[in-house]
């Protein structure tokens, strides 16, 4: 099997946030609060490094779609902008907790670190299985960059 290295590579750094959210609400749950933060910061680092590798492959690369079968295609999309919508939620409520824990506001980081840290573990969930949908359970469909779809280049 040959897996293409960014959609791996970016896969492995959400996978890895989302264990460090798990250490680091352990961390937490022990009152071990400086290890939480520094737990927490490495999470972010690997969500921020998994955007910039999908980003910056979607923007040069660009975008697979879906090779599996024409009958699921339509399931694969549904699902698809599920996750989309729920990374994109749980980016805005991993950036608000981020920095309502930064800015010691711990009243609001307490009662969001939870929702958001249930939250990132199913996009990251998701965001493997349309991964293995896209790279492992099927051939890949046909990559097509975001310069090339907008400029016909």
């Amino acid at each position: 099997m040959n897996v293409p290295f960014l959609p791996t590579l970016s896969t492995f750094f959400i996978v890895l946030s989302a264990i460090l959210v798990a250490i680091g609400w352990k961390l937490i749950r022990e009152r071990k609060i400086e290890a939480h933060k520094k737990t927490m910061i490495a999470a972010a680092v690997a969500a921020v490094l998994f955007f910039i590798i999908y980003a910056s492959r979607t923007i040069f690369v660009g975008n697979t779609a879906f090779g599996g079968p024409q009958n699921l295609k339509i399931y694969y999309t549904v699902f698809l902008i599920f996750h989309i919508m729920l990374s994109t939620t749980g980016a805005v409520l991993g950036i608000l907790t981020i920095k309502w824990g930064v800015n010691n506001k711990l009243d609001k980081h307490r009662r969001i670190g939870p929702v958001t840290s249930i939250v990132w573990f199913f996009t990251a969930i998701t965001g493997v299985a349309v991964y293995l949908l896209l790279y492992i359970f099927y051939e890949s469909g046909e990559t097509t960059s975001m310069i090339k779809a907008i400029l016909g280049i």
